[in-house]
């Protein structure tokens, strides 16, 4: 495990030590739970693929492979 230091808000602070509290759970096991669901929502193929990478090469092939297309075609496209 890495340890990070973070600053967060008064207002975040005191909600996260209340549930800390109540569920009997360290504010960092409860900040490690929400990054990771958080994450797991967030997380697309390419970064999944970078991070499965064995070595520079295979990243800047993920790159360089990837294809960007315009928000305004993909609204012509679907007629938006």
């Amino acid at each position: 495990m890495k340890r990070l230091n973070i600053t967060i808000d008064e207002d975040l602070y005191k909600k996260v030590k209340a549930l800390s509290f109540f569920r009997n759970e360290s504010i960092s096991e409860i900040i490690r739970k929400s990054l990771k669901a958080w994450l797991d929502k967030k997380m697309g193929k390419k970064e999944e693929l970078i991070l499965s990478a064995k070595d520079e090469k295979e990243i800047l092939e993920i790159i360089s492979s990837d294809e960007f297309v315009n928000s305004e075609e993909v609204k012509k496209t679907l007629g938006i």
